[in-house]
């Protein structure tokens, strides 16, 4: 028999590999030319915010350690987030218009590579900001947005508003509350009444000249009559002032621009289900922002696709050119976006189709133009 020699060399096992070079090259160019494109605009507009806004920080007296560390530090990631797809797309163009003119994509082509298999790092770069963005905008961004509009509210315009007219809720089912007129700073409603309702029948209504906040949930009644009604038997009682337990919070009776913005993900949803339950009708802003947080992430997977699909022709007007077409097309989407989240708040249109009818549309274009880029 043939002796075993040790010293034959083994095959070597190759482990497999997750991401090959071509994939961390394009990742890299990915987030480098993204982050690049990111720094770059937002240190231009911070220069023209603040040159826009210095006549306001001069006239209210802001402190600098405030205009940097309570607007700029909270306005940043706040602007960066909210303008995220946009970035995305114009780097995808960009660096992806210098491979095509470099021929780098027309070589991965012919070495055998196909236009699907090179899209992966593409979609996997798209997923992991898709996946911050929702991360930020749901639980970090909203904190620091009440920073920021607190100091927008104190030193550049302000936005909150003292008194409030004609509020009308469901504070409990069956339990319909009205003022007249809500001081916010005294914490006083004037010409409140309280209705209870079983089975939509009326058996009590309270009314009083003024209703005091005297803490949480503790309101105190001046001048207050009460009718109970048991059936055709009506009782009547009075008195000068009493205490009373009343599930309402002040701020719900003021509906703020802006304000659904400080709003996590979770909070914005308890919020809305509350309001909805109240019966409070003026609730669009909330909904859109609500549904907005989780059709953004979306959009840029799809600007992705576009971007590439778009770009990846080496053409002769090269960077130029697609460029060109790839501000046409994220400007149409904002616009776009825009509208829809106007057509919402008018009431034309529901938020939740208003919100995702954009991301819809620019799928289909992402669909189209993925079919016919060079394969």
């Amino acid at each position: 028999m043939p002796e075993h020699n040790d010293t034959t060399p083994r095959k070597r096992r190759e482990r497999p590999v997750l991401f090959k070079r071509m994939d961390t090259y394009l990742m890299g160019k990915y987030f480098g030319t993204f982050f690049f494109c990111l720094l770059l605009v937002m240190a231009i507009v911070v220069v023209f915010d603040y040159n826009e806004k210095f006549d306001k920080f001069q006239m209210h007296e802001a402190p600098m350690h405030a205009i940097i560390f309570d607007y700029f530090m909270n306005f940043v990631p706040y602007f960066s987030v909210k303008f995220s797809p946009f970035f995305i797309f114009i780097a995808v163009v960009f660096f992806t218009s210098k491979m095509a003119g470099n021929s780098e994509i027309i070589a991965m082509l012919a070495g055998g590579l196909s236009f699907r298999r090179m899209m992966w790092p593409y979609l996997f770069s798209a997923v992991v900001l898709a996946v911050t963005v929702f991360f930020l905008s749901s639980y970090l961004i909203p904190p620091a947005n009440k920073v920021k509009l607190q100091f927008e509210d104190q030193y550049v315009k302000k936005v909150t508003r003292d008194f409030v007219r004609n509020v009308q809720l469901e504070i409990e089912p069956g339990v319909i509350v009205y003022i007249e007129r809500f001081d916010d700073k005294k914490k006083i409603g004037y010409r409140f009444f309280i209705e209870k309702y079983d089975d939509r029948r009326l058996v009590s209504r309270t009314t009083a000249q003024r209703i005091t906040m005297k803490e949480d949930n503790v309101w105190t009644m001046s001048d207050y009559l009460t009718r109970d009604f048991d059936g055709m038997i009506e009782h009547v009682s009075g008195g000068a002032t009493r205490d009373t337990t009343l599930l309402m919070d002040p701020s719900e009776f003021f509906i703020v621009k802006g304000y659904s913005e400080q709003l996590t993900t979770r909070e914005l949803k308890q919020y809305l289900d509350r309001q909805k339950r109240r019966g409070v009708a003026n609730i669009k802003e909330y909904e859109i922002e609500y549904h907005r947080r989780f059709s953004f992430p979306f959009s840029i997977i799809i600007l992705t696709i576009i971007g590439v699909s778009l770009s990846s022709k080496k053409v002769r007007g090269g960077t130029g050119l697609h460029l060109g077409l790839g501000l046409l097309i994220a400007f149409s989407y904002i616009l776009f976006d825009t509208l829809s989240g106007a057509l919402a708040l008018s009431g034309t249109a529901s938020p939740l189709v208003a919100v995702w009818t954009p991301n819809l549309l620019y799928a289909l274009i992402a669909a189209l133009l993925y079919r016919i880029a060079p394969k």
